[in-house]
Formats: structure tokens, sequence, C-alpha cells
């Protein structure tokens, strides 16, 4: 796998069976995580979430005033099914080898 493709598609964990605002995702394997939290740019992800859930999702950068995560619908592990939503991001933090991603409002796109 080359480093420098951007095309690589990044794990984020995250710290609920869904996202809301003030809802936190790590980002792992990011080769530069403090670069990253201070000029974040468009990623694929991998979000899992704790009760086994995953989905795939995009983060957006194109507005940096407003960053954004938008994830497909997916089903939790109890079977809940989450509809689509593009999320705002309001803050990204480098916490050592990760970044921690926080979840804002839903967006409008």
């Amino acid at each position: 796998m080359d480093p420098n493709d951007e095309t690589t598609t990044i794990l984020a964990t995250c710290s609920h069976t869904h996202l809301f605002p003030g809802a936190r995702c790590h980002l792992q394997g990011l080769p530069d995580p403090t670069a990253f939290a201070t000029s974040p740019h468009p990623l694929d992800l991998y979000l899992r979430f704790p009760d086994g859930a995953a989905t795939d999702a995009e983060l957006l950068t194109e507005t940096p005033a407003c960053p954004a995560l938008k994830v497909p619908a997916y089903t939790t592990g109890a079977g809940t099914a989450i509809a689509a939503h593009t999320w705002t991001v309001r803050e990204f933090t480098g916490t050592g080898d990760e970044v921690e991603l926080t979840i804002g409002a839903k967006s409008s796109t």
C-alpha cells in the first residue's frame, strides 16, 4: 500500500452505536496526525461502532470553515436502522497517534 495514495481508507472507531452532536470518532493510521488535525483533507473512512456495526463514510473538506462527515444508512448491532446523514465536524484534535473528530450538527446537504 502506497502511503501517498489519497484513496487509502482510514479506520475510525466511534464512541457510540450511532452519531450525534458531540459524539467522537478516532481516526487511526494517519501518516501525520498532528498535521491532519491542523489541516484536514478529504478522506475515505471506515467507521467502526462499539456494537460491531460498521460502514464506509467520507470526510468532506471542500468548505474549510465547515468540514463534514457523509455517512450512508447502516444498521446497528441491535438491528436499529440508522438513516444516511451528513454531519458537520465541530473539531479535529490530535491525540498522540490518532485524530479525534468531534461531530457537530446535521448538515443541510
